[in-house]
């Protein structure tokens, strides 16, 4: 069984690797949307896999780096594809929420990218 929590954030980023002249090299930002998924099996008491606060608190430091600030800054985003922003999420929140399975970015209301973790597989 799985659960996921929402988030929304505001960033601005450039894609340094496209081709010259690809609107991506430019400036710009995203309304982003993120969405942490969590596996387990649901406790026998609570009937919870997990409390949704949890992954809150787990979220919510790099939340604080990530809205209204410019991603190629932020170490490790220099970069910052969607593809990259999952990894990046990924790697800094796997240690801290128990079943973490997956991590979806999605830069605009119809794309993003999906991540479940180094050798993760597909559904």
């Amino acid at each position: 069984m799985e659960i996921y929590k929402e988030f929304t954030f505001e960033a601005a980023h450039r894609l340094p690797h496209v081709p010259q002249g690809h609107k991506c090299g430019r400036l710009h930002g995203h309304s982003f949307r993120v969405r942490i998924w969590v596996s387990g099996e649901p406790d026998p008491e609570s009937g919870w896999i997990l409390d949704y606060a949890a992954i809150q608190e787990a979220f919510s430091p790099l939340y604080q780096q990530l809205d209204h600030h410019y991603l190629n800054e932020i170490p490790g985003l220099e970069n910052p594809t969607s593809e990259v922003l999952a990894r990046w999420l990924w790697e800094r929140l796997h240690a801290r929420l128990p079943g973490l399975c997956r991590v979806d970015v999605h830069e605009t209301c119809t794309t993003g990218c999906s991540y479940r973790g180094p050798g993760g597989t597909e559904p």
